[in-house]
């Protein structure tokens, strides 16, 4: 093609290796990837790419791997402000002794705001593209995410008891439903419902959750059998199993986005399965607060979908998805008794394609497909760790770490460059972690 004949694209990306996600476990060599009004418009060989496209900015990159922004299920972005304060206790005691007073003592905008950016510059630097999000004042995590152009869908809390986002479960929800109206045209902040817990939120909040998600189709987000006590208290009070309840009350189904999830029967799974609901495993904070072990392969043999998310940097300690993949690999093979359960790609679409599905964005995020929004990241492979490349996508999941990804994009703006934060201003995120740490240790 001549080049007075060629499309014109906004930025053309080359690399060694691309992993698209979709197709599974496919590695494309000496590819490139074409992007024009923040999304894909082609992937190919490079030779093809340059002949079919003018691109404003092209990038060649010669010892990286392009792969999806990295998806974060699961967390509580304010909270990485409370790294290290709670730790080597029960999840009981964790909540109800320390999170739960410590929240009460300091959580407000300017703490929300401090917390998240700090959340945020982490998790661009580990590749993470687009995250969820379930903590109060979640219209200044909006705000922060529109200017670091990072993705999040906010799954706002609800509770019966009051807090300082709200005093009652239909504040919480009213507030919401609010959220979902002030963003229903944003392009990078989508919406859920965030109810905390079945031991939290009553059975009158969770039916009206549950018609409201299905009038304004949006996901129910909800931490669920995330220890044994929470099922043992559960059958104490009236007899039900958490996810029995849940069934009966009409939220399970396609949007229910169980987290946790470490106590399942296999009634249980094949009932997920059957309704279409997903599950985020969250391996670092399930070790550390001695929550349990969800036995990812059977959930994946069942036909669950399975996602993988960080938990808040307060029980992870941080939100490095790379840690996570890997872990989550590792402790799966332990729990299944079997080296062959979640093989390298499959815990890679834990992270990718499967996470962008739990929150319903599969059709905008998730993989390197044309059409998609262009969230990419670009992992450098020529460390002692990762050579030699015999099999990238074993790399991805059992060597690369967060510090290897080098670039980000995030419907083709470029978030980090070379290592360094593009969109945030570093220094004073640090600044106010400071000024944190030192409210912290004068109270």
């Amino acid at each position: 093609m001549s080049e007075a004949n060629a499309s014109e694209a906004d930025l053309i990306i080359s690399a060694p290796w691309i992993v698209p996600v979709v197709p599974s476990n496919t590695v494309l060599m000496d590819h490139a990837v074409a992007i024009k009004n923040q999304r894909i418009v082609a992937l190919a060989p490079r030779s093809e790419i340059t002949q079919q496209f003018n691109a404003s900015e092209s990038i060649t990159l010669e010892t990286h791997a392009l792969i999806p922004g990295l998806v974060n299920a699961h967390g509580h972005s304010p909270m990485a402000l409370f790294r290290g304060i709670a730790d080597d206790i029960p999840l009981k005691q964790w909540l109800e002794d320390r999170i739960w007073p410590l929240e009460g003592q300091y959580v407000s905008r300017e703490f929300v705001r401090d917390g998240s950016l700090l959340a945020m510059a982490e998790m661009i630097s580990g590749g993470t593209t687009c995250f969820a999000d379930m903590y109060f004042y979640p219209d200044e995590v909006a705000k922060a995410c529109l200017e670091s152009k990072m993705r999040v869908q906010l799954a706002s809390p609800v509770l019966d008891f009051p807090t300082a986002w709200a005093q009652d479960a239909d504040e919480y929800i009213s507030k919401a439903t609010q959220l979902h109206d002030d963003y229903r045209s944003s392009e990078l902040v989508y919406t859920a419902f965030g109810p905390h817990a079945p031991y939290t939120v009553s059975d009158e909040p969770l039916m009206k959750i549950a018609a409201l998600a299905n009038e304004l189709d949006i996901p129910i987000h909800i931490h669920m059998h995330e220890t044994a006590q929470e099922v043992t208290d559960a059958l104490a009070a009236d007899g039900r199993r958490p996810l029995q309840r849940m069934a009966e009350l009409n939220l399970v189904g396609p949007r229910l986005v169980n987290v946790h999830a470490t106590q399942l029967t296999a009634e249980e799974m094949a009932m997920l399965a059957e309704q279409g609901a997903s599950v985020i495993h969250c391996p670092s904070s399930n070790l550390k607060l001695a929550s349990g072990l969800c036995e990812v392969e059977k959930l994946r043999q069942t036909g669950v979908n399975v996602a993988l998310g960080t938990d808040g940097a307060a029980s992870n300690n941080d939100l490095d998805m790379f840690g996570e993949l890997q872990l989550a690999a590792m402790v799966a093979k332990a729990v299944a008794e079997d080296p062959q359960a979640l093989p390298a790609a499959a815990a890679l679409e834990m992270a990718t394609i499967n996470a962008a599905r739990a929150m319903g964005l599969d059709g905008d995020i998730g993989s390197l497909e044309a059409g998609k929004y262009a969230d990419i990241a670009a992992v450098n492979l020529d460390s002692l760790s990762t050579i030699p490349v015999n099999n990238v996508i074993s790399h991805l999941a059992y060597a690369v770490q967060a510090h290897h990804v080098s670039d980000l994009w995030c419907g083709g703006d470029e978030l980090l460059r070379n290592g360094e934060l593009v969109t945030l201003d570093l220094p004073y995120i640090k600044q106010r972690a400071g000024h944190w740490q030192q409210t912290f240790q004068e109270s």
